[in-house]
């Protein structure tokens, strides 16, 4: 029996985690993400398909972020039609995201259309709403800690990952006529102190290891996070301006609620409005109480007066018009708007109408991936383009260490630390190329590991003859 592994994204970039594990003849993908950020990343999701997807048998999914399933309805457009599995927070979630992307895709083409830039007669999005549709039917939810056997040599098992709803460290097992092996994907790996998911699990052995890097080279120094995001929006309110927060509907957003009450409630933030514009996490959250035992917050949800999710001063914003009228607003709300990385959805309008303005603030509170606009205005950019303008940034901005979702590098080490053997082969992956090879060498120093930051297409063989 043959191994193989062939990186499809998620090498030396944090986007478009797909990893293409073929044993023999069965080939099964790991994630299937869009690639985001720098151009030449994006580019990547209108080439063909490194492999014809009619020729794989299944996919799996470590969690529902678009960079880890994105590119779903377009591998079931070409030709892909076996069961995707994935955790049951999992499922839901990634409804809710694949729509909105085949939304945010048709608008973009629509955009570009009648902008005139498409390189096309007729712009064409990646993908619509009805194939995002299509994808529904072949989710199969499994139980976290369930093994589930796909044939007699394969089998695989989620275990809880932090990170977000439903995120999953997958453990896959490949018996052969002589020996069993197993082989890890990390997923993307949460905190150790997050204050509503639970920390990620350790897994005592892997044959082979893949293994996030994202925050491999950073390590947040704060542990009192909600301490910096109360000075912003202090800082903000004496300044008479509005707080804009980009911040990724799924995970992101129930967590800065969460703060947001729990700062109002201890009197360190006035009583402002809170605005969330953003159907999507609107949607989102309501999934928060459907899967109580999947985070710490259950008992807190079912308290009125404690819920963060349901109080006085937050309010949902559904539709366009009501998104639009908060721009009439001068000062003492706080906004909170997706995407995380200011690349679409309804923050861009605000960030345009926001921007400008020297008495409002933008609050950063996730990783801001290369050549997005996020990274762009973190970076100190004098005007950033939107909507075919340039658009001068004089408003504040803040970003507040220790709200990302991801493990920073001293908690990756700790998780490596769980392990009791040294896997054979370490690979490590969705993190810049920075970012991978500073933990790497930590890895090396302190583990005696071998790790391999691998490259985009690369292949490796991973066992001959199990």
């Amino acid at each position: 029996m043959k191994v193989k592994l062939k990186f499809l994204g998620g090498a030396k970039t944090v986007t478009g985690s797909r990893y293409l594990l073929e044993i023999d003849d069965y080939r099964i993908l790991i994630d299937c993400g869009l690639f985001q950020g720098l151009k030449e990343l994006r580019l990547r999701n209108w080439d063909s398909f490194p492999i014809d997807p009619s020729e794989i048998n299944t996919v799996i999914l470590t969690h529902a972020h678009i960079d880890h399933t994105g590119y779903l309805p377009k591998l079931v457009k070409e030709g892909f039609n076996g069961p995707i599995y994935c955790t049951f927070p999992t499922l839901e979630l990634t409804k809710i995201l694949l729509k909105d992307s085949g939304k945010l895709q048709e608008e973009e083409a629509n955009y570009a259309q009648k902008k005139g830039y498409s390189k096309h007669a007729k712009a064409q999005p990646l993908y619509t709403i009805e194939d995002a549709e299509k994808v529904f039917p072949l989710l199969q939810p499994i139980e976290m800690e369930k093994e589930e056997r796909i044939n007699p040599s394969l089998s695989f098992t989620f275990f809880n990952a932090g990170h977000i709803l439903g995120a999953a460290i997958l453990k896959v097992k490949v018996k052969g006529q002589n020996q069993e092996k197993k082989i890890v994907f990390s997923g993307d790996l949460g905190r150790y102190h997050d204050p509503i998911m639970n920390p990620p699990v350790r897994i005592p052995f892997a044959d082979i290891l893949l293994m996030e890097s994202t925050y491999g080279n950073r390590k947040q120094l704060t542990n009192k996070p909600e301490e910096e995001l109360g000075l912003a929006i202090r800082e903000t309110f004496r300044n008479g301006g509005v707080a804009v927060i980009p911040a990724f509907a799924v995970g992101r957003t129930q967590m800065i609620l969460y703060y947001l009450h729990l700062l109002q409630q201890k009197g360190k933030i006035p009583n402002i409005p809170i605005y969330v514009d953003s159907p999507m996490a609107i949607n989102v959250t309501k999934i928060y109480k459907d899967f109580g035992h999947y985070h710490k917050l259950c008992p807190i949800l079912e308290e009125e007066n404690c819920n963060p999710f349901l109080h006085k001063n937050l309010q949902y914003f559904q539709t366009q018009e009501s998104s639009m009228s908060l721009n009439a607003i001068r000062g003492d709300a706080i906004i909170i708007s997706a995407s995380g990385m200011a690349t679409g959805g309804r923050i861009l309008h605000h960030l345009y109408n926001r921007l400008p303005n020297e008495q409002d603030s933008i609050i950063f509170v996730g990783y801001q991936a290369e050549g997005t606009r996020g990274r762009s205005i973190l970076d100190g950019e004098k005007t950033v383009r939107m909507y075919g303008i340039d658009v001068p940034v004089k408003a504040k901005t803040f970003y507040i260490e220790g709200l990302s979702a991801h493990a920073d590098q001293e908690e990756l080490m700790e998780w490596a630390e769980g392990f009791t053997n040294k896997p054979k082969m370490t690979f490590l992956v969705h993190g810049e190329k920075e970012a991978s090879e500073s933990l790497a060498q930590r890895l090396r120093e302190e583990l005696d590991w071998n790790p391999i930051v691998p490259e985009y297409l690369e292949s490796f063989e991973l066992f001959d003859g199990i």
